[in-house]
């Protein structure tokens, strides 16, 4: 039967973050490379898991999500973004941010359709891209600070153009977008009739009084987005596999399809202790000063290195520039990191579709002091 196989993705492997995972665990290696953290969630968290789950809550929950934890994402979408979307109508709950990804790329997508994606980008959009019959339309960041070249994406927009995907804060590289980008982002989108994906998973970790800014906010892009956001980024607690997709009524009704035969519906005591734990709003709230601690504790320990950085604006990872340690290709350099200083890093040009290498690693910063110490120990003796 195998050789009657065609692969429907022949060129994609075994994700870099499992790959960088499993040599650091063959090698001890600090592992900065998989993007989770080192610390548990909240124990009042863990302890509402437990009390739904002992109260027979741990059968399927509907569809869409939790009613009560649906309309509490509403409320706080309303608090932070100004916009209160419909809970039964406009809001569902998906396991994890990676499938709310994957449902609303094959939901819009059609044979045929080009979608634009701005590079380097996470591994997951381009595959879903493919298997729904689209071709990824790559259009680069712009170097050093990763920002987007609005032009560049207006020229690279056809009569095809379906689907535009824009990430902030961004990974790997840590961007985070402007009020002024999301206006261009609604000009061209509603010049061109394209939907819009904004994956905003990491909308809580924005540093140096940044601000986030949510597709919500702006108006015309509400009417034309699938809003992706994480509980598991949110609230340390990425094994979880909670996310939401906040849509206008069509675009989720579309999605929803998607969703009932991907998963269906998404565990039913993670849901329910997630609602509880929401109105404590300290958390969330917290979050940019929590992260942007780490980072400065991280890039102060670097500072004596020879890597060259600037520190990110957002998200739980930095990069770091090797030029003046090794001309090697990132990946080679990644490999050779974990093998004899003892420290895992992603090598970013596994976030470009033709392996682009700048000579960037992507460090993951949420971890514990004493973590983050020990692995700047090793790097700064490169």
């Amino acid at each position: 039967m195998a050789n009657n196989l065609t692969s429907k993705l022949p060129d994609v492997g075994t994700s870099i973050f499992s790959v960088m995972s499993a040599l650091a665990n063959e090698h001890k290696a600090i592992n900065l490379s998989q993007g989770f953290p080192d610390f548990n969630c909240p124990d009042e968290l863990m302890e509402l898991v437990t009390k739904y789950m002992h109260a027979g809550f741990n059968q399927y929950a509907p569809m869409p999500g939790v009613q009560l934890l649906r309309e509490k994402i509403s409320v706080k979408t309303e608090k932070l973004y100004g916009h209160r979307p419909n809970p039964d109508t406009e809001i569902t709950v998906t396991s994890g941010a990676t499938e709310a990804l994957f449902a609303a790329i094959t939901a819009v997508v059609r044979p045929g359709d080009e979608v634009v994606v701005l590079e380097p980008c996470y591994d997951c959009y381009a595959p879903a891209i493919r298997l729904s019959g689209g071709t990824p339309v790559y259009v680069p960041l712009s170097l050093p600070d990763f920002s987007v070249d609005w032009q560049r994406v207006k020229n690279s927009i056809t009569s095809r153009t379906r689907l535009i995907i824009v990430n902030t804060p961004h990974n790997p590289t840590g961007a985070v977008m402007t009020k002024a980008d999301m206006d261009e982002l609604a000009i061209l989108a509603d010049a061109h009739n394209l939907f819009v994906i904004s994956d905003e998973v990491y909308e809580h970790m924005v540093f140096d009084d940044l601000q986030h800014h949510s597709a919500v906010q702006n108006a015309i892009l509400r009417e034309r987005s699938f809003v992706i956001s994480s509980f598991g980024k949110t609230y340390h607690t990425t094994g979880w596999k909670v996310g939401y997709a906040v849509a206008p009524a069509a675009l989720t009704v579309e999605l929803r399809k998607m969703h009932q035969f991907i998963t269906f519906c998404t565990v039913t005591p993670l849901q329910l202790a997630i609602a509880d734990f929401m109105d404590n709003e300290a958390h969330y709230l917290n979050l940019p000063a929590f992260y942007q601690e780490k980072r400065d504790a991280f890039c102060a320990y670097l500072a004596p290195s020879r890597f060259e950085f600037l520190p990110s604006a957002g998200t739980y990872f930095q990069l770091l520039k090797y030029d003046a340690i090794s001309k090697e290709h990132d990946q080679d350099f990644a490999r050779r990191l974990v093998q004899e200083i003892g420290v895992a890093a992603v090598p970013v040009s596994a976030f470009y579709h033709d392996k682009t290498d700048h000579h960037y690693l992507r460090f993951c910063f949420a971890k514990g002091d004493e973590t983050l110490c020990a692995a700047a120990e090793k790097l700064v003796k490169l």
